[in-house]
């Protein structure tokens, strides 16, 4: 097997070009582009077209007809005898192949496991189907005029207040809008969880229900409502989700939801394939079973780090090991390990960093990644080709390298066609990457696929055919704050039939407090004609009424905050242009570059320093010499503002010198204003007729 395996792995890669050859040592497959699900490469003779058919009259039968072999044939034929798998090295462990003919054969055996427990279910439990939240939402059926109405109906909402969660806003743009409010206790049974979930969850998640005495049950008090949300397939959006506090929490839970939902898709495939087969029906026969999509994966999970994909799949390996005495079997597992997680920027150990920093940057930041997972109950498919996946765990980098530009010819998003659940998971991180990458994923997201992919068309949901994937899309979108852009995607992309529910519960203090120097803050509000004009308003209002005010030797080490890299550029140009004496440092200046700025503005040869926000994010410098400080726009993470304003206790006071520290805003930055000076504040400061407000912090 082991000699068999890597000779055709060498002619796979005589075959392939310089592009294809580095993509498959960065990720493990083949460019989607090149996924040859249909045609000669899909060995249908895996598959028995009759009981009665041998393997051999199965192949010479498909090889003459191959419009007869469908992409659901292909599907089961990745669940029933795992191919060979194609590592990049020639040289495997011993250990390793063993592990691969156990898998094959564990395979097998869930196959048969799966299809008499679901005939049990779909034909004996005729109660329980109809309480399934999962067959609740996939069976429902939508009429055109719904549809229709979609786009003219306006959108109802309710509020609701939650123990945990908070303020609630319940919304949807269909006729109906359901409420509910969770209940005290919940029983696993009640949430019709898929073996085996019910055991595994408990011992998966029993590092958080220690110490936690108001914790009843199996999930802590968050998890619960949490999960009560994600059972109910409406979208969420979560913008209280810290690496610190609740993150890991927050991400079992969602993984508990995925792969429950996953081998519920999967055994109503597997169910329906034993029903067929024992009423001898073939190809077409009958279109009573529509149980999938145009194509396979079912599931995209989005994170910003590969050390965050580790631990989804560790998650997942846990969910379907649970109690058992015998391990499931992981495909690839030690090659996974080894590229999810080695670290390969090591950091100076001198250096200290706050604690939020300590917990985003954790093990492997890399952010180009993508990674096929194919799940049973027994065994998981590490590196599946994207075609045979039922789940996709990506970077938004690593996503947007796939799908291309318009125009490109190895450009491919048929995989993104029957996504069921989107998980956005540490959506402020994209903010800091590129929220371009993050757009463009939504807008082709549930598309009709260019290709057949030689898909059964009689098993696909009628749903799925007619393009309304999306209204069947449940979208689960964490982050760490409100912010205009994440809020656009959700009330944009987000159209569920289920409806949708946001948490919007209001800071009432803000991160000003935290502010430990003694410093005088200026808030100037500038006005602003419309959204679109904010941007020229703003700077516009910087060059004419703050810059003059600094522009005398006596307001030397001013340092100026700019959080969007286009108004970065735009005030370097500036500055230049104008001759002024400053210095920069941005998230792309080389380690020399910021060096020599820093010293530059301690020393006070360098009147300006222009910082971005990006390079605050990645690197948490602190800059020492600052006696005047000007926010060009309110930072996009509300503690920034505290952690940069405190960076003028590094600054020896000379003489009668004080500090200063002037803010630009507008009546368009609500949300950020209420993060730092709190929500009562912010409503006065921006209903006032004044336009200048003035805060002092520290001690008098």
């Amino acid at each position: 097997m082991g000699k068999r395996g890597s000779r055709s792995q060498s002619q796979l890669l005589t075959t392939l070009t310089k592009k294809q050859k580095k993509h498959l040592r960065d990720f493990g497959e083949e460019h989607p582009f090149y996924d040859k699900v249909s045609g000669k490469e899909g060995k249908p003779q895996i598959y028995q077209l009759s009981e009665s058919s041998d393997t051999s009259s199965s192949e010479s039968e498909a090889e003459s007809e191959p419009e007869q072999v469908s992409g659901y044939h292909k599907l089961l034929a990745t669940l029933r005898n795992a191919p060979e798998e194609e590592e990049e090295e020639e040289e495997e462990d011993e250990e390793e192949e063993e592990d691969s003919a156990v898998d094959e054969a564990e395979m097998n055996s869930e196959d048969g496991d799966s299809d008499v427990s679901v005939e049990k279910e779909t034909t004996g439990e005729s109660t329980r189907v109809q309480e399934n939240p999962f067959l609740q939402h996939v069976n429902k059926e939508l009429k055109e005029k719904e549809i229709q109405a979609v786009v003219t109906n306006p959108k109802t909402s309710h509020q609701l207040k939650w123990p945990i969660l908070g303020q609630l806003v319940f919304s949807s743009k269909f006729q109906k809008l359901d409420t509910f409010k969770p209940s005290k206790d919940i029983d696993l049974k009640s949430l019709h969880l898929q073996k085996p979930l019910e055991s595994t969850w408990t011992k998966t998640n029993s590092q958080f229900l220690s110490g936690l005495p108001k914790s009843s049950g199996p999930f802590t008090s968050l998890q619960k409502e949490l999960f009560l949300i994600m059972n109910s397939y409406r979208d969420l959006f979560y913008p209280e989700r810290t690496a610190l506090k609740n993150g890991e929490e927050i991400r079992h839970v969602y993984c508990l939801h995925v792969i429950n939902h996953v081998l519920k898709a999967n055994a109503q495939v597997l169910g329906n394939n034993s029903r067929r087969r024992s009423q001898k029906l073939g190809v077409g026969d009958d279109d009573d079973f529509r149980d999938q999509g145009l194509t396979r994966p079912k599931v995209l999970i989005v994170v910003p780090f590969r050390e965050a994909a580790l631990r989804v799949v560790q998650l997942f390996i846990s969910l379907l090991e649970g109690d058992s005495k015998k391990k499931i079997i992981v495909s690839n597992k030690k090659r996974f390990k080894g590229e999810y997680g080695s670290d390969p920027e090591e950091r100076p150990p001198n250096l200290k960093r706050p604690e939020d920093y300590e917990a985003v940057f954790v093990g492997n930041i890399d952010d180009h990644f993508r990674i096929g997972v194919a799940i049973l109950q027994r065994s998981i498919r590490l590196y599946a080709p994207f075609y045979s996946s039922d789940i996709l765990i990506a970077s938004p980098l690593g996503l947007r390298t796939i799908i291309g530009a318009e125009g490109e010819k190895k450009r491919d998003f048929d995989f993104l066609s029957s996504i069921e659940l989107l998980i956005i998971d540490q959506a402020d991180i994209y903010l800091m990457q590129n929220w371009e990458h993050v757009l463009h994923l939504m807008n082709h997201m549930n598309l009709l696929p260019l290709d057949s992919h030689g898909v059964d068309f009689s098993r696909v949901r009628m749903w799925n055919l007619n393009n309304w994937s999306k209204y069947y899309r449940q979208t689960l979108l964490f982050g760490a704050l409100q912010d205009a852009q994440i809020n656009s995607v959700f009330n944009k992309y987000c159209v569920n039939l289920q409806g949708q529910v946001a948490v919007r519960s209001v800071p009432t203090t803000g991160s000003i407090s935290h502010v430990l120097v003694q410093l005088p803050h200026v808030f100037q509000r500038m006005e602003a004609e419309n959204l679109a004009s904010v941007i020229d308003a703003r700077f516009n209002f910087f060059v004419n009424k703050i810059l003059p005010q600094y522009r005398d030797a006596i307001m030397s080490h001013t340092l100026i905050y700019v959080p969007s890299y286009f108004d970065f550029v735009r005030l370097r140009n500036y500055f230049k242009k104008e001759e002024l004496n400053f210095t920069h440092i941005c998230e792309y200046t080389q380690k020399s570059g910021i060096s020599r700025a820093r010293h530059f503005f301690l020393q006070g040869e360098k009147q300006f320093l222009l910082l971005t926000e990006r390079f605050h994010f990645y690197k948490r410098y602190t800059i020492k010499g600052i006696r005047n400080l000007i926010f060009y726009e309110l930072p996009t993470y509300p503690h920034f503002y505290s952690e940069v304003c405190n960076m003028l206790s590094t600054t020896s006071r000379g003489g009668e010198a004080t500090w200063t520290c002037t803010v630009l805003y507008s009546k368009y930055d609500a949300q950020r204003l209420a993060a730092v000076v709190g929500v009562e504040r912010a409503a006065q400061m921006l209903q006032s007729k004044k336009n200048v407000h003035l805060f002092i912090t520290g001690e008098r």
